[in-house]
């Protein structure tokens, strides 16, 4: 019952990506500054594997595969809702040969992440959120380049599928009649009532679950806060997954919250917007003014994403009662898109990251990167399993190797394409 309950909430997300954004499950366009590789789609009615098969009648020895000899050390984000697609690319880089690292040897956050592949300290990741990571390719390197300089985006894991905002209880905004950031921000006796069991209660400010240190997000949103020039809120920086439970449980308990979240992950499958909370809408959309001073802050604008994504995204109003409420500024979408919720952030693009110097010496794993990609109700239909049977690294494997064994087709396409490339 309770993963049915999960599936129900994950599925009304996934409706959500599809309707913002098209299903783009096999798109593999890079993101800016990047070339995804030619010729992305296999043949109609054909599947390569790695090898080679032998004339009738004969027996070839089988080809050497193209990572043979060669180590890949891969990376992951410190986030669980991402171990998944890690460990499926992992799997399926291990099928060209390449000896893959663990991605749990190397965990942690984009500020770390993005230096230590440009500095070869690790090779890949596919945790990458775009356009909020693009900040982390700017810092400058000891010899006068920057980060970016020593970096490539190939391809995507899933294009635009990464819905982000604010989920506030539904109870508590139904009675104040709040929609947005803003109304709630301009109204004393809500700011008050939230104030009274807020995680700083007391303060005369409404402290708001944020994001974690280092996640990118927490430096987005201080910027949102100055720029939307909501001075009665501010945002509780600590461990995501202890913020969340104290959310939901005050949720449980009717009690006000705001929390950032993100799909795909089992966030929405237990605070289920329509049910027990809202999406929260922002009026005003944070530009590249960049109003607290921030490294790169100017990437963090949610105006509009790499794929040219904005942050109206279709959510219906019983789920967002800020939807068709927020003029958007393209009359064309205006006039054929009524009822968009205005987020205040952009979906992200998720997609891999790599070493420059490592992409290029290795056509094969490069190709992998460029043409491999998930279908985000997948993504987010093993993070309800993982959870289930208790989010060990064995589980995670687990779930990779099925997928991998369910979707053959499109696994075995992009390793003719990384076979092809060699």
């Amino acid at each position: 019952m309770n993963r049915t309950i999960k599936l129900i909430g994950l599925i009304a997300a996934f409706a959500l990506v599809v309707a913002a954004c098209g299903d783009s499950t096999d798109d593999t366009t890079a993101a800016p500054g990047t070339t995804a590789a030619p010729g992305t789609t296999a043949a109609p009615g054909t599947t390569a594997a790695p090898g080679t098969t032998a004339a009738p009648g004969t027996t070839a020895a089988p080809a050497a595969l193209p990572g043979e000899g060669v180590t890949i050390n891969m990376g992951r984000a410190d986030w669980s809702t991402g171990y998944f697609q890690a460990y499926v690319y992992q799997q399926v880089l291990e099928e060209l040969g390449y000896d893959v690292t663990d991605p749990s040897s190397t965990e942690l956050g984009p500020s770390l992440a993005y230096l230590g592949m440009a500095q070869g300290d690790f090779d890949f990741w596919v945790n990458s959120w775009y356009p909020g990571h693009i900040s982390w390719h700017e810092p400058e390197l000891p010899d006068g380049t920057t980060v970016g300089d020593h970096l490539v985006i190939p391809g995507t894991v899933f294009d635009g599928g990464g819905i982000q905002g604010w989920l506030i209880t539904k109870s508590f905004a139904d009675e104040y009649g709040i929609t947005t950031m803003e109304e709630f921000n301009n109204n004393p006796d809500a700011i008050a009532a939230y104030d009274a069991v807020d995680p700083v209660s007391g303060n005369g400010m409404a402290d708001i679950y944020g994001c974690q240190e280092s996640y990118t997000c927490d430096n987005i949103i201080q910027n949102q806060i100055a720029f939307g020039g909501w001075d009665n809120i501010q945002q509780v920086i600590a461990g995501y997954d202890p913020m969340f439970a104290e959310a939901e449980a005050k949720v449980q308990d009717d009690e006000p919250i705001i929390i950032y979240t993100w799909t795909p992950s089992t966030y929405v499958s237990r605070l289920i917007p329509g049910v027990n909370v809202y999406w929260l809408g922002a009026e005003t959309v944070l530009d590249d003014s960049n109003p607290t001073g921030q490294d790169g802050g100017a990437d963090h604008q949610q105006v509009v994403g790499p794929t040219g994504l904005d942050s109206y995204v279709g959510i219906p109003a019983d789920q967002c009662p800020a939807a068709g409420k927020i003029a958007i500024d393209d009359a064309a979408r205006s006039d054929d898109d009524g009822g968009l919720c205005p987020m205040g952030w952009v979906p992200a693009t998720i997609t891999p990251t790599a070493n420059k110097d490592v992409y290029e010496a290795n056509p094969a794993f490069a190709a992998l990167l460029d043409n491999l990609a998930l279908p985000v109700i997948d993504v987010s239909l093993a993070s309800v399993d993982a959870d289930a049977q208790g989010g060990t690294e064995e589980v995670y494997k687990t779930l990779a190797a099925e997928w991998i064994a369910s979707n053959r087709d499109r696994v075995d396409a992009a390793l003719a394409l990384a076979l092809a490339a060699g």
